[in-house]
């Protein structure tokens, strides 16, 4: 017996990528001295096909980032050809009836700001807002809905506590003052957007986990659990909750945490990065966020999958929770799966493959995957069909 599960009227469906990750040529960002992504997917010169593919797929939004590198290569010196560039893409979306989701910063920043200290700097919050606002004079009227930071935690931890990422530091005082000057980043962002626009759409792309106890039975994991969780899920949007508009979901991970804060999972299905598939967790991460009582859209949903075996089912079954979450209540406008398109993965390189649509790297060939076409019906249908 198969049920036919309907979303919300004017539910967005789309794809997610980031600047980095895709457009290929990016030299004056602090990642392009650190890993260079080269020319990447070259979505810089390529994106009126693979646009054409979004529309194939029957999508009717896109996320991506403006990089503030190529807009700002020299400090305080705003490159119109490149502000021209992102205006003919925010252009050639709106021809085709795809709504636009803008982020800011994901993840890179200038060189000129990282040799000043980055977002260790409490002038980075200046830095930062100085160039929203040139985007938002220059492109506001075709952006139907803003993304200040992504990932604000994953990039501090990652940056600045694990030395993963530029600037590969280790140093929780450094961790603690990059995500302070974030936070008062976004606010101020938030504050100067709604004086420019009172209408404009502001939020921000949070990476919330479902944690919890090990031993539902111990009061040490379940208290590790709920520490974990509220730093990790509810610390920063706590301080940023009165400057939401929105709030944007980024769901990859499901901890079982063991005292003090090991991480205990089952591991029964995990990605190609190991990464283990939990999907109920973003049924209990969407009514957690119903307290924020905000709009919720899932900007980054997806599963490294080189074969496509698991990915039809990791739609499917995160769909489906979603689709609980919202008959119980959480308001969710919309989803993005990560991603649009095979790309540069960080420090990971260009292994992990997240796409729908698969990219041969010596030819730069676009391949939608079989998953793409059963997404594809569902963002036409607007509608889940589930086997029961």
């Amino acid at each position: 017996m198969e049920r036919i599960l309907r979303f919300p009227q004017n539910f967005l469906w789309g794809c997610a990528t980031s600047a980095y990750q895709v457009e290929g040529g990016i030299k004056n960002a602090d990642w392009s001295k650190f890993k260079d992504a080269g020319i990447a997917c070259d979505h810089y010169h390529r994106y009126e096909q693979d646009f054409d593919l979004l529309e194939k797929l029957n999508q009717n939004a896109y996320r991506f980032s403006i990089e503030w590198s190529r807009i700002e290569a020299r400090e305080a010196e705003f490159n119109e050809k490149e502000i021209q560039h992102y205006k003919r893409m925010l252009l050639s979306l709106r021809k085709r009836q795809i709504k636009a989701m803008v982020t800011l910063h994901h993840f890179t920043v200038p060189l000129w700001m990282a040799k000043k200290g980055g977002w260790e700097n409490k002038k980075s919050i200046f830095y930062f807002s100085r160039f929203c606002k040139k985007i938002m004079y220059e492109l506001g009227d075709l952006v139907d809905f803003w993304i200040t930071i992504n990932e604000p935690l994953i990039y501090a931890k990652a940056s600045y506590l694990e030395g993963r990422w530029p600037p590969a530091k280790k140093n929780f005082l450094s961790f603690m003052k990059v995500i302070k000057n974030q936070i008062e980043a976004h606010k101020r962002v938030y504050f100067e957007f709604h004086q420019i626009n009172k209408e404009v759409k502001v939020g921000l792309a949070k990476n919330n986990s479902f944690f919890e106890p090990f031993n539902p039975k111990s009061p040490l994991d379940k208290f590790s659990s709920y520490f974990a969780s509220y730093f990790g899920n509810n610390f920063f949007l706590d301080k940023i909750r009165n400057q939401l508009d929105f709030i944007g979901l980024n769901y990859y991970f499901h901890n079982r945490i063991k005292f003090p804060f090991y991480i205990r999972n089952e591991n029964k299905i995990v990605s190609d990065l190991g990464w283990e598939i939990f999907p109920e967790g973003i049924y209990h991460v969407l009514k957690d966020l119903k307290r924020y009582k905000k709009t919720i859209f899932i900007t980054e949903n997806g599963v490294a999958d080189a074969n496509d075996i698991l990915r039809k089912d990791f739609i499917k079954q995160h769909l489906y929770q979603i689709y609980r979450a919202i008959k119980d209540g959480a308001n969710v406008g919309g989803y993005f799966h990560w991603s649009l398109m095979d790309n540069f993965e960080w420090e990971k390189g260009f292994e992990p493959r997240f796409g729908l649509i698969a990219i041969d790297y010596n030819t730069l060939e676009r391949k939608p995957r079989p998953s793409a076409f059963y997404y594809a019906n569902i963002s036409k249908e607007n509608a889940l069909i589930v086997e029961y």
